[in-house]
């Protein structure tokens, strides 16, 4: 018997192994797949984008809708939809700087009732100003044109009962804590020169401190003497969700 296969007995088995290769290459799942295509020049198309805001007190004017829009419980959750995403991949433009403390309960966008884009936020327990956290505000101010730059303290702030424990009570804090109970400890002195409840007063105190320190850049001198540029204080209360701006 001849053992070497004829020509039409190989292609036979070609075709055969073809058909074999074919059937267990197509899928197996009939499930229609949608495929999403993301625009290449993304533009707003669910909601009108906000001008430019180059004015202070429109900047503040902003920040106290926002938050009334949040103690009325009539949020608009403005600039979060995919489209405000997109365009602000290339491009952001702030019209406030917030310097807020890092307490959970106390998120700018939030309380002000902002959205992607429209704060840029700078965030420490106790809301004070060191080096590094003085060169984000002024990133802020000189990179993205931010002309409103808001320090925002807060009923009960953490940070500042730690600081009024520690020196009451002559404990040593643990860790790198000592560094936020060393910057706000001056404000302790003033607030007790103050009326009234002594960590809520200091709480207040501190916030002037921290926008002492940021009128007093050198970088920042010019849009603050030109009127280009605010630095206010404010106070957030928890109970009722107010802010209240000085």
């Amino acid at each position: 018997m001849n053992n070497t296969l004829s020509r039409r007995a190989w292609f036979g088995v070609a075709a055969s192994s073809a058909a074999a290769l074919a059937a267990c290459s197509r899928p197996r799942s009939t499930i229609a797949t949608t495929t999403v295509t993301v625009p290449a020049s993304p533009e707003f198309t669910t909601e009108t984008p906000r001008p430019t805001i180059i004015d202070p007190d429109v900047a503040l004017r902003h920040l106290q809708e926002g938050n009334q829009r949040f103690v009325d419980a009539k949020m608009e959750h403005p600039g979060q939809d995919p489209e405000r995403r997109l365009h602000l991949a290339a491009v952001q433009q702030p019209f406030a700087t917030i310097l807020s403390c890092s307490d959970s309960r106390v998120p700018p966008e939030v309380v002000f009732d902002q959205g992607l884009g429209d704060l840029f936020v700078v965030r420490v327990a106790g809301n004070i100003v060191d080096p590094a956290l003085l060169g984000s505000i002024e990133y802020g101010v000189d990179h993205l044109g931010t002309p409103l730059v808001v320090v925002m303290g807060h009923q009960n702030c953490g940070a500042v009962s730690a600081t009024l424990e520690s020196l009451q009570h002559h404990n040593e804090p643990h860790g790198d804590i000592a560094a936020l109970v060393k910057a706000i400890t001056p404000a302790v002195a003033v607030a007790k020169q103050r009326p009234g409840d002594l960590l809520d007063n200091t709480i207040r105190a501190n916030a002037d401190q921290s926008r002492a320190a940021i009128v007093e850049s050198s970088e920042l001198k010019g849009p603050l003497n030109s009127g280009a540029l605010k630095v206010l204080t404010a106070y957030y209360n928890l109970d009722s969700g107010v802010v209240t701006v000085g």
